[in-house]
């Protein structure tokens, strides 16, 4: 497979700059890099990117999550491997990518609560970036049929 197109990150170079610019800001939020990259590869199988399942999965592997942690993030509810933390951010996570025809509140109150009682605001703004900005990538990286695999600069 190969893509359509270059990225268009790499088309427009101020859009590049204005990503590194976010990471940037999302590294400073503190959230751990296990709980980005788990929302981050959730996020993408939701959305079926499968240059991003694959470069959040081998990142989850560089970090050192098992096999059957990696494994079991598209069943996370009925898997014993994950933290009440991670339970709460994986949900956060659903909530923001499945926008389709948003016919109630994207995040309840109750969510919100249940994220809040586990990450202070600044961990929280990381979660949401991360997952914003994966949901990004994950609608380019589609669209132009870029292919698991691919690497970023």
């Amino acid at each position: 497979m190969q893509a359509r197109m270059t990225n268009p990150a790499y088309v427009l170079p101020g859009a590049m700059k204005g990503i590194g610019t976010l990471f940037q800001a999302i590294g400073e939020g503190g959230l751990r890099q296990d709980v980005a990259e788990i929302v981050g590869l959730r996020a993408s199988q939701i959305n079926g990117c499968g240059a991003c399942v694959h470069g959040h999965t081998d990142n989850l592997r560089k970090a050192g999550v098992s096999e059957e942690r990696i494994a079991a993030v598209a069943a996370w509810r009925h898997a014993p491997f994950f933290s009440d933390a991670e339970r709460a951010a994986l949900k956060l996570t659903e909530a923001m990518t499945r926008l389709s025809d948003l016919s109630e509140e994207s995040v309840p109150d109750a969510l919100w609560d249940e994220v809040a009682d586990h990450f202070d605001e600044k961990e929280i703004s990381a979660l949401i970036l991360t997952v914003a900005v994966t949901n990004l990538f994950n609608r380019i990286n589609t669209t132009i049929k870029e292919p698991a695999g691919t690497t970023w600069g």
